[in-house]
C-alpha cells in the first residue's frame, strides 16, 4: 500500500501533524486510539468517514517511520 494516497499534512489542519486526507483525524490520534485498546471496527463505526484502506495507511505509515527510524514530512496537498 502507498500511504501517500490516505495520508498527507496540510499547515492549516492539525497544526501540520500527518492525518488522514479528507478528514481531521491524525495518524498520531488514530494510532493511541488504537493502543488504548478500540478496534478496527470501533474506528470506523465512530468515524464513519475512515474507510479500511485509509486505516491500513496509517499502519503503513507508521510501519516505515518505524523501520526508517525517522518521522515523515509530507507535502501538504495542494488545493
Amino acid at each position: 500500500m502507498d500511504w501517500h494516497q490516505h495520508i498527507h499534512a496540510d499547515p492549516r489542519v492539525l497544526a501540520g501533524k500527518p492525518s488522514v486526507k479528507g478528514t481531521r483525524l491524525g495518524v498520531e490520534f488514530l494510532l493511541g486510539l488504537l493502543a488504548e485498546g478500540w478496534t478496527l471496527e470501533q474506528l470506523i463505526e465512530n468515524y464513519p468517514t475512515l474507510t479500511p484502506d485509509a486505516l491500513r495507511a496509517v499502519f503503513d505509515f507508521a510501519a516505515e517511520s518505524v523501520r526508517e527510524q525517522t518521522l515523515f514530512t509530507v507535502a501538504a496537498s495542494a488545493r
